[in-house]
């Protein structure tokens, strides 16, 4: 299993604070990338916080970040492209901007994506194949050649990852 999945299964159940409290774990990934490398001044768990958390696993696991990574859409041209994998990161379009989260498994039309700001929280959610717009590898380093696992698991599928 590769590192940044470990790290991001560690913060399963992890939830945003309601209201104008922030959760102080949330802020520290961004206090510890900093301004520069998030490429804004993030300042309440509030904001969307996706591309937060994939960019604090991947820099966990000691690899570089997307430019701008708090923004889901700058991960599209991170790295490699990759068949879809396990551990890959994935990036959706949805109305009103994207998300950004890792794969960890598959049905016949729907990803098991492991993710931050999934209903406000870290969790596997199951969001449409079709709503994919990249699938990443980190640069450097050569992808698995195993298919994403395929998953029976119920459950409702994602519409709205914010």
């Amino acid at each position: 299993m590769q590192h940044w999945i470990k790290v991001a299964r560690t913060y399963i159940g992890l939830k945003e604070y309601p209201g104008a409290t922030n959760n102080p774990t949330i802020m520290g990934w961004a206090k510890g990338l900093g301004t520069k490398l998030l490429g804004i001044a993030y300042g309440a768990d509030s904001v969307p916080w996706c591309g937060l958390f994939v960019a604090h696993c991947i820099k966990a696991a000691g690899l570089p970040t997307a430019p701008i990574a708090v923004r889901a859409s700058a991960w599209s041209t991170w790295g490699q492209k990759c068949a879809p994998t396990y551990g890959a990161v994935v990036v959706f379009q949805r109305p009103g901007g994207g998300h950004v989260g890792f794969l960890v498994g598959q049905d016949a039309t729907r990803y098991r994506v492991l993710g931050g700001n999934q209903s406000d929280a870290v969790s596997e959610t199951w969001i449409e194949k079709s709503r994919a717009v990249a699938v990443r590898w980190p640069a450097g380093q050569v992808p698995p050649t195993t298919p994403l696992p395929k998953l029976t698991a119920a459950g409702s599928t994602s519409k709205n990852e914010a």
